[in-house]
């Protein structure tokens, strides 16, 4: 099942993410579909690309402390290695903490347009794409960025979010 682009409506979350966007230089080209593509394996099918290209954004706690990981849709974060790296311990967080950081609703939250600076991580993996896609603070929402965009924008800290496999 694919779910085409539509006209864009309006809805505050993503207003404030464009508004963002424009606001770090980027041209805020968000992309509305029918239906919500609320996984990383329906965005990349509903734009038609390979689902490491989808830049999931993944809110959890790094102690109390609300973090955003923005992973390749191609895998999973590894919280016990990631918090050890990071010197704590990570969990999930509720989505009443996910509302408070970013302003928007899981499924749909984007790397940008949240109320107050979120402490942000980016998965090295996404530097292997020339184009990435994020949600943009809707869950029928997404836009194109790079890696290294990604990080300008969100200021960003580049890391591996699992442990590299070793051959």
């Amino acid at each position: 099942m694919t779910s085409e682009p539509t006209a864009a409506p309006s809805h505050a979350a993503v207003d404030r993410v464009t508004a963002a966007l424009a606001a770090d230089g980027v041209d805020p080209r968000i992309v509305w579909f029918d239906d919500a593509v609320t996984t990383a394996k329906l965005a990349a099918d509903a734009l038609g690309i390979e689902v490491g290209q989808i830049a999931n954004s993944l809110v959890f706690t790094l102690d109390d402390e609300p973090i955003l990981v923005l992973t390749s849709g191609a895998h999973r974060v590894d919280t016990e290695w990631l918090g050890a790296r990071l010197g704590g311990t990570i969990g999930r967080a509720s989505k009443e903490v996910v509302k408070a950081a970013t302003g928007q609703v899981i499924g749909g939250v984007a790397p940008v347009g949240h109320p107050a600076p979120v402490r942000t991580f980016v998965d090295v993996d996404l530097a292997g794409y020339d184009e990435v896609w994020a949600a943009a603070g809707h869950a029928r929402t997404v836009f194109p960025t790079t890696f290294d965009e990604l990080v300008r924008i969100t200021g960003g800290t580049p890391t591996p979010v699992e442990p590299v496999a070793r051959v």
